[in-house]
């Protein structure tokens, strides 16, 4: 049997949390399952004076942060199956790797400005130009906007 596989970024993040909790409800639609993943990397020198923490720990830390989250959106979506997994590596290259083969892979969004895509890059931009699967990038949730006195709206 065929079962519709959604791949998941997450990260800690409220935007990983969001993308997770559609990802988890688009699977209940659907009759799906979910496959949560946490990229990790450690970039210290093991056993330097310079590093703070090990391999160890850094993937102990991607581990719970993973944990809260897949929690958190079984809690909400019972019935869904989730597994989770924490991956060492660059995120974009270890989402699109487990998305191979998967009918979907959902990522959160941070909300960014310009000036943070330009200089730092995107994991959502480039898993969208190297995955070989549908992505769907959940945006950040935005405040309401109040109306100014004028009765005009201010556009972000």
């Amino acid at each position: 049997m065929n079962t519709y596989r959604i791949v998941v970024g997450v990260d800690g993040s409220d935007g990983g949390d969001r993308a997770l909790r559609w990802a988890a409800q688009e699977a209940a639609k659907r009759g799906g399952t979910v496959q949560a993943v946490i990229a990790w990397t450690w970039d210290g020198i093991e056993g330097a004076v310079v590093a703070k923490t090990h391999p160890g720990e850094e993937q102990a830390r991607a581990e719970q942060a993973l944990s809260r989250s897949v929690i958190a959106a079984t809690t909400a979506f019972p019935t869904v199956i989730t597994a989770g997994e924490a991956i060492e590596g660059a995120p974009a290259k270890v989402l699109t790797g487990a998305a191979a083969g998967a009918d979907l892979l959902v990522l959160g969004s941070h909300g960014h400005g310009r000036l943070f895509h330009v200089v730092l890059g995107s994991v959502a931009e480039e898993c969208i130009r190297v995955a070989t699967c549908p992505v769907v990038v959940v945006p950040v949730a935005r405040p309401a906007v109040e109306p100014t006195d004028a009765g005009v709206v201010p556009v972000s």
